[in-house]
């Protein structure tokens, strides 16, 4: 079983991302179930405006959307900015609203028969607004999203430290990461051994 998690971090490489950081407590565990997983660090990339798969010349979303469809564990990583997810989360699902009109060769959409979750980090107390955002988002596309599929880490409102510089919240955090993790892991078995249809025409 794969994993694709896809980093919607503002920073670009190589800064250190607090949001990688908490994503990869995920990783770890989705590993502990023989999950393979990459990630994707978005803002690295030219990810061309658009809602179509392929923007023309220059535009790296088709090599994403290739890991995306190859993937059974989508987990979309986003900072808190103003209460809401980054605006690089939101070109990644701008690109991928394009899946709503791919099938695959039995005419289910691309997206169906996968599993999806949200990690979140931030100083402010926007996290649940951020999953509900991206998940809202995500089950439009096709994808399924098992209950509890997130973690988040916040010092709630205001300003403070970092994810990266601080330690307090961590373990719950990480407890949340491994629940989501296994909640991730045991529903895409389910698909695969009980796939859902194509929709009724």
């Amino acid at each position: 079983m794969r994993a694709l998690v896809i980093n919607c971090t503002l920073k670009p490489s190589p800064q250190p991302s607090n949001t990688e950081a908490l994503a990869d407590v995920v990783v770890k565990a989705l590993d502990t179930y023989g999950v393979t997983s990459r990630t994707v660090r978005a803002v690295d990339l030219d990810l061309r405006p658009g809602v179509e798969s392929d923007m023309g010349e220059g535009d790296d979303w088709p090599s994403v959307r290739e890991k995306i469809v190859d993937a059974q564990i989508l987990i979309i990583a986003s900072p808190t900015w103003l209460g809401r997810p980054s605006s690089v989360a939101q070109r990644v699902l701008e690109r991928m609203d394009a899946m709503l009109g791919e099938t695959d060769e039995q005419d289910r959409p691309v997206a169906f028969n996968r599993v999806a979750g949200v990690v979140v980090t931030g100083n402010e107390d926007g996290a649940h607004h951020v999953i509900s955002e991206i998940n809202g988002a995500l089950v439009d596309i096709g994808y399924t999203i098992p209950g509890q599929s997130w973690t988040y880490w916040h010092l709630g409102p205001g300003p403070g430290p970092d994810y990266l510089d601080e330690a307090r919240g961590h373990d719950w955090s990480a407890s949340t990461a491994r629940a989501m993790a296994a909640n991730l892991v045991h529903t895409a078995r389910a698909l695969a051994a009980h796939p859902l249809p194509a929709p009724p025409s």
